[in-house]
C-alpha cells in the first residue's frame, strides 16, 4: 500500500516539476512506481542508499522525472522543447 501512495505522490511531483500538472491518479501511480524502480537503480549504481518514506519519495520523484524527460524527448524525435 505504501508503494502505491509513494508512487502517486512521486508521479504527481514529477508532473508538476516538468509540466505544471499531474498525470491523473492512475498515471501518477504508474509513473511513480516505475520512477521508484529507475530512481532506486540509479541511486544504487551511484552508491547512494535511500531509507524511509522521504528517501523513497526522493528517489521515486527523481526516477519519474528522468522517465518523463527521456520518453518525452523520444516521442518528439529526440528534440528538447524550446
Amino acid at each position: 500500500m505504501w508503494t502505491i501512495l509513494i508512487g502517486a505522490l512521486a508521479g504527481f511531483l514529477a508532473g508538476h516539476i516538468l509540466r505544471g500538472r499531474g498525470y491523473g491518479a492512475i498515471g501518477n501511480i504508474i509513473l511513480g512506481i516505475f520512477g521508484g524502480i529507475v530512481g532506486g537503480f540509479v541511486f544504487w549504481v551511484l552508491g547512494f542508499h535511500t531509507h524511509g518514506l522521504i528517501g523513497d519519495l526522493i528517489s521515486g520523484t527523481i526516477g519519474a522525472v528522468a522517465l518523463v524527460y527521456f520518453f518525452g524527448n523520444r516521442r518528439q524525435g529526440g528534440h528538447a522543447e524550446e
